[in-house]
């Protein structure tokens, strides 16, 4: 049987600007998918960015290298992380 555990970084919260989430010790993991729910977007041509970041202790950060397709609507996105180390988070800028 597979196991798996979800772990929610930010519930039903509202951004104006750049952002990173709540970091993630996932060490014991294998792999990763992140999940961004957007219900509502306003702003003249407004896009979500977000990156995946790594960290071995959970202070320092560098970029992973996957990102999301800039997100500029209403909907459910996903991206998939495998060989991260110890810790992940995601990075995020909103233009518009």
């Amino acid at each position: 049987m597979r196991e798996f555990y979800s772990a929610p970084l930010e519930v039903k919260r509202e951004f104006t600007g750049d952002f990173q989430t709540h970091p993630y010790e996932c060490g014991w993991a294998g792999e990763a998918i992140f999940f961004i729910s957007v219900e509502e977007i306003c702003g003249d041509q407004a896009a979500l960015h977000a990156s995946v970041q790594v960290s071995s202790d959970g202070i320092l950060w560098a970029d992973e290298g996957t990102c999301f397709p800039p997100i500029s609507g209403k909907g459910l996105y996903f991206t998939r992380v495998k060989h991260f180390g110890g810790w992940l988070r995601l990075n995020c800028s909103i233009a518009g």
